[in-house]
């Protein structure tokens, strides 16, 4: 430790320094657990060791192992290395016990893969400014070191370095000025997966009091799933799938081979089924212990009901891909129909079903409606219905705000909401989404309407529009004139009542 300036925290593990920037107490890589590798590699995370002296937070800790770009993202950013991984960073207004402010805890996505809370998208300042509040962010494992079903290792470690990470803010926040009895989780897409995740573990009850749930994606895989395509990547790898075999080689090495499979899914259609056409081998794993039931049955049946959640998705959620991929205005009769019969409810019925519904779509219109349904939208809007069941209580939003870069092509796309909610229009996707169109005045309003509503929930429960109810259907549409009206896309949700969203099989 050398010796520093700035305001200093005392935490249950040795003191940390941070530094006054823009109003802000900022402290960043401040660990919650213990570097998982040597004898803790796949482990379930481990309590840091205490340290002496004062303890530097000044700059973000190593991202955790991963692929090297993802959706024209860099996947490992220009900070520290080394196998610290497993870190929390804190923007407060005033590092003071006795401030009791609410907490929001932000959860990255990535498609379980990738993912880093120093990303620049995700600097929380305008969050944490405009709010009152104090904002965490943390690191967890992803990709093969996270969510790989291998023998030897508990499931779903990286959901457990979240749960970890949010013990840290329970028995540590109040010295920073936060309330640990007023915490929020939220997330989106990989994150939002994680929130639903964590709504339905036993592990993390008591440790939140609400949830934002932004792009909810329906991929959960059985534990059979799981650990076939954990075999594969194994195999690609030249190794078994235990975690003595996978120890042996460094974990950077090994983003390797969980690449070389993601690119390679559709080999294993016959097997793997829907999961064969995303884009990647990781997701929450249903193994019974860690996440004992998919998030909408545990919900349901109430494992949340005390939680108070906001849930919502974007209308054109899967027009991202399409774009990343090259495929925006090509694609035809043939894609759209095996589109339909591979995601749609009921296979050729329910490819029936969707023509009916949308008798005017384009075969690209009828790919792209299909896929954001399966994906986001309808797992969104499910679990807001599980809640409702369970007699809680939730709020929905949907946005329709359309991105203005590339000539808009790009519409209310997945991960839109990441830049407009965290101001960061310049930095990761907002680079994308807003390229060449500069920030338009109703792109800054939107924006600071996403943080008063996200903070006001944080604070009170109540974002600003009614909770949604299964008779009304009640939601926040998010454009430049927001607005509370039905539910936009019933046409959709008439389409999946009834489904059944669950763990994704291995096809014998």
């Amino acid at each position: 430790m050398t010796t520093v300036e700035g305001p200093v925290v005392r935490t249950a593990t040795g003191a940390v320094c941070g530094r006054r920037e823009g109003g802000l107490t900022v402290f960043r890589g401040i660990p919650f657990a213990e570097p998982p590798v040597g004898e803790a590699r796949f482990a379930a995370p481990r309590p840091v060791r205490a340290w002496e002296g004062t303890r530097e937070a000044y700059a973000f800790g190593p991202p955790p192992p991963q692929e090297s770009a993802f959706m024209g993202r860099t996947g490992v950013l220009d900070v520290p290395e080394g196998d610290d991984w497993l870190t929390v960073n804190v923007w407060t207004p005033e590092a003071d016990s006795a401030s009791l402010r609410p907490v929001m805890v932000w959860i990255y996505g990535g498609a379980y893969k990738l993912g880093h809370s120093g990303s620049p998208g995700y600097d929380a300042q305008r969050i944490a400014r405009d709010g009152d509040l104090v904002v965490v962010t943390l690191n967890y494992r992803v990709g093969v070191e996270g969510f790989a079903r291998i023998e030897g290792a508990p499931a779903n470690r990286g959901l457990l370095d979240q749960v970890a990470a949010l013990e840290w803010v329970r028995d540590n926040i109040t010295a920073f000025g936060g309330d640990p009895g007023q915490v929020t989780v939220f997330g989106e897409s990989a994150g939002a997966g994680s929130v639903a995740s964590l709504l339905a573990m036993p592990s993390a009850r008591g440790l939140f009091r609400r949830a934002i749930a932004q792009s909810v994606p329906g991929t959960y895989f059985s534990d059979e799933l799981a650990r076939d395509i954990a075999r594969a990547i194994a195999v690609e790898a030249g190794l078994s799938p235990t975690a003595a075999d996978l120890a042996t080689v460094d974990p950077r090495r090994l983003t390797a081979a969980g690449e070389a499979v993601g690119a390679n899914m559709r080999a294993y259609a016959d097997r793997w089924g829907q999961v064969a056409p995303t884009a990647t081998p990781f997701s929450p794993v249903v193994d019974g212990e860690v996440l004992p039931a998919p998030p909408w049955q545990a919900v349901a049946a109430g494992a949340a009901r005390d939680v108070e959640l906001l849930v919502g998705h974007n209308r054109d959620e899967f027009r991202l891909f399409l774009a990343m991929g090259g495929q925006l205005g090509k694609i035809g009769e043939e894609q759209a129909a095996w589109a339909l019969r591979t995601f749609a409810p009921g296979g050729v019925e329910g490819e029936r079903s969707y023509r009916a519904a949308f008798p005017e779509a384009t075969p690209g219109e009828l790919f792209e409606r299909v896929q954001t349904d399966w994906l986001f939208g309808m797992p969104s809007l499910r679990l807001a219905e599980a809640q409702i069941a369970a007699g809680g209580r939730a709020h929905v939003y949907e946005l329709t705000w359309p991105a203005p870069g590339s000539g808009g092509v790009l519409g209310a796309c997945h991960a839109l909401d990441v830049p407009l909610l965290f101001g960061t229009f310049e930095a990761d996707l907002g680079l994308l989404l807003f390229a060449g169109s500069g920030v338009p005045a109703e792109a800054e309003e939107l924006s600071a309407r996403f943080r008063a509503s996200w903070t006001a929930f944080a604070r009170t429960g109540e974002p600003g529009w009614p909770a949604y109810g299964n008779e009304e259907r009640l939601v926040q549409v998010l454009d430049a004139k927001p607005e509370v009206r039905p539910y936009p896309e019933e046409a959709s949700r008439r389409l999946w009542e009834g489904y059944e969203f669950g763990e994704l099989p291995l096809l014998k």
